[in-house]
């Protein structure tokens, strides 16, 4: 369905408008296919492996999300994922390489690629999403291929929606989670840079509603939109809130980034690394919204959402990171 303006895109979605969104199975595609499928939307589920992505089918009613096989290196399947559909929503990205899975293949030439078949179907609402601290200047892969990813869309799709968010938490995140699992275990926890760089987490939830109202009104269309949470925090402050949560006191050891790099080195050969030296390259940059984007409107308040704190959420899901499970009595510590 093609679409030139805003009106026009606006008009096109409707309850049973199909909506293929590209890598749906990950941690922010999940929430996001609930959101759109309690709107009454179908989506088509773009995946490398359908049969893993199975779970999905259960977001919404019997035949309303649907897992199919694309992989975004291969510009067939891509085509296919995205033919006759009203909508199509970019969630691919990694957090480090492994395999065939390189930085520049799938959040540059994946986004390009997506993009493309995009605009030669004649889909006219597109929305990516990136991340802060995407820089085409970077020297950490991860940045530099993100504004790639997005230089690639707005050249095929001037009109598309970009949405950056700050580090996301929520129960299957790989943040909060793994350091918690790492304080069970470990007598301390490394602070890289002496743990001063800042971040504003978002919660999943919240970016998966800012893509739907996004895809819905048109309110991002054309806009690089920042997302970020309620509270601005250092690394540091993350820990010993991390910490609070769990109900354990661990010691927080400053670590230079030059004595980093080479246990990076090692832990990157890890098939799910903690840390890894293209990492190391973002560490001390901090990942907030920027001072352009909440004097321009552009961030969660831009469209109507009001984010959720941490305190709010971490909770429910790391209790089960305490030394008696959810229901010890936090002023109990070891």
């Amino acid at each position: 369905m093609a679409g030139t303006g805003t009106e026009q895109k606006r008009a096109a979605l409707r309850p049973g408008s199909l909506i293929t969104v590209f890598g749906g199975s990950g941690f922010i595609g999940r929430h996001t296919i609930q959101a759109l499928a309690r709107r009454g939307y179908r989506i088509r589920v773009a995946v490398r492996r359908p049969n893993e992505a199975l779970f999905v089918k259960t977001t919404g009613d019997v035949g309303q999300v649907e897992p199919v096989q694309a992989n975004i290196r291969d510009t067939r399947s891509v085509r296919a994922a995205i033919e006759g559909a009203d909508a199509v929503v970019n969630l691919v990205g990694i957090l480090h390489e492994t395999g065939p899975q390189r930085f520049e293949s799938v959040q540059a030439g994946g986004a390009d690629r997506i993009a493309r078949e995009a605009k030669a179907a004649g889909v006219g609402i597109f929305l990516h999403v990136s991340a802060i601290g995407a820089d085409a200047e970077s020297e950490s892969a991860y940045a530099r291929t993100k504004a790639l990813g997005e230089q690639a869309v707005r050249a095929q799709l001037p009109d598309a929606a970009i949405l950056r968010p700050s580090i996301i938490f929520g129960p299957e995140d790989d943040f909060f989670n793994r350091f918690a699992a790492t304080a069970r275990l470990s007598p301390f926890l490394p602070l890289i840079g002496g743990g001063k760089t800042k971040f504003q987490p978002v919660y999943v939830k919240d970016v998966a509603e800012a893509i739907v109202r996004a895809v819905e009104t048109g309110a991002a269309d054309g806009k690089v939109f920042e997302l970020g949470g309620p509270e601005i925090a250092t690394f540091r402050e993350l820990m010993e809130l991390t910490l609070r949560e769990i109900g354990r006191k661990r010691i927080l050891l400053p670590l230079p980034v030059f004595l980093a790099k080479p246990l990076a080195a090692i832990l990157q050969l890890l098939p799910n690394p903690a840390l890894t030296t293209d990492q190391l390259k973002l560490v001390t940059r901090d990942n907030v919204v920027s001072e352009a984007a909440q004097k321009e409107g552009r961030t969660f308040n831009g469209l109507g959402i009001a984010p959720t704190g941490m305190e709010a959420i971490l909770p429910a899901y790391l209790g089960r990171f305490r030394r008696r499970g959810q229901f010890e009595q936090l002023h109990v510590t070891e």
